[in-house]
């Protein structure tokens, strides 16, 4: 079976990639391009010149190409639609998928949205619509997640007792840093979360506010504790630590992507060239390169080095072929998702939050919005 396509908000291609600037909908593209089932049949961005420069780079034809996706949902009818807008605006389109002519499944990008009541609604919508859903925390797909998982799996470091994280923030970047504690935890949900935020100056990303600084302690149903340190500062030196009952899992530090202590000694584990973003500068060389460039009778994206963002979405289009759960299903995002606004939220109320979380909005963004946080413009 081949499914047809559909990307929402293609953004810009930069000449100069960055984690601001790259437009996700390229490496989106380029990972359904690597799949003989996929086939990328039509586009959506409200800049038509981002529209026009996107489907030019990825062979759609003119017809298909659109400045509103709910047009194009309604004359196209994809197969699979991945959402590449600013997180503020996932929950329409989402909701717009789900009841208007998505067939099959819809990969958004993270994180899932801006208030709590838009996450539980998008994920519910599709549920009732028989969609899945999925969203991009592809960093579970990287070798040094995996084997981090296989190393703890294993029993060298013992029960798992404590997960640190160490980051820029708690939303944009923590999104994928909250989902891979449930990977590493076997989805175990949260009992409660107690947090303190610092927000002096304003730091909006993609649309959305995001604190400088955070302190953050939670607990799962398990047993197992979490602590997290975000912003300049931080007290956690690495991305994430796994602490076992008989030693250490460190992921993302200074001294290599994975590391494992055990019986008194460090040991680097070999991750074949990848560190927690993907490839060693794979992802960059490729985004500065002209994709339009082709070898003859050879895809361009078929060549280059696998990244995550790639298997993330091989995984999701293979769970939709063999009907299992796609690692990256709404209910995992969720449950990610819910501790980043129990995190808000313990700061706003100045204490203690249990779960499951008792309200609709963004706790931050009140927070601003009301005067309780005045952030400085950074402008």
């Amino acid at each position: 079976m081949t499914y047809t396509v559909a990307v929402i908000g293609t953004g810009e291609d930069p000449d100069d990639p960055d984690t601001d600037g790259f437009a996700m909908a390229y490496r989106h593209a380029g990972a359904y391009s690597r799949l003989d089932s996929c086939e990328l049949t039509a586009c959506a961005d409200i800049i038509p010149e981002n529209a026009k420069q996107f489907a030019q780079r990825w062979g759609i034809p003119e017809d298909n190409v659109y400045t509103d996706s709910q047009k194009m949902l309604d004359a196209i009818e994809p197969d699979i639609v991945s959402v590449c807008v600013p997180p503020h605006v996932h929950a329409p389109i989402v909701l717009d998928c789900a009841e208007n002519g998505v067939m099959d499944a819809i990969h958004c990008e993270k994180p899932m949205a801006t208030r709590w009541e838009d996450c539980r609604e998008m994920a519910s919508a599709c549920k009732r619509a028989g969609i899945q859903l999925t969203f991009n925390h592809q960093r579970r797909f990287g070798k040094p997640f995996r084997k981090a998982k296989t190393v703890l799996e294993s029993g060298e470091v013992g029960s798992l007792e404590r997960i640190e994280l160490g980051g820029k923030n708690l939303f944009d970047y923590g999104s994928h840093l909250f989902d891979l504690c449930g990977f590493f935890t076997d989805q175990a949900m949260a009992k409660w979360v107690m947090a303190g935020i610092e927000y002096s100056e304003e730091n909006v990303q993609f649309g959305a506010h995001n604190e400088n600084q955070a302190i953050a302690q939670w607990k799962y149903t398990n047993g197992v504790n979490g602590l997290a340190s975000t912003g300049d500062g931080g007290i956690i030196d690495c991305q994430m630590r796994l602490l076992g009952k008989d030693g250490v899992i460190e992921i993302g530090g200074d001294q290599a992507p994975l590391r494992v202590r055990s019986r008194g000694s460090w040991r680097t584990v070999d991750t074949g060239g990848e560190g927690i973003h993907g490839p060693r500068n794979t992802i960059i060389d490729a985004a500065k390169q002209k994709l339009s460039t082709r070898l003859p009778g050879v895809s361009v994206e078929k060549t280059r080095p696998e990244t995550f963002v790639d298997r993330a979405i091989a995984d999701s289009v293979d769970a939709l072929d063999s009907g299992r759960q796609p690692e990256l299903g709404a209910d995992n995002a969720l449950q990610a998702t819910e501790l980043i606004f129990g995190c808000w939220e313990s700061a706003r109320q100045r204490g203690r939050i249990d779960f499951p979380l008792e309200i609709a909005d963004n706790p931050l963004e009140a927070m601003v919005e009301n005067g309780d946080l005045l952030p400085a413009s950074s402008n």
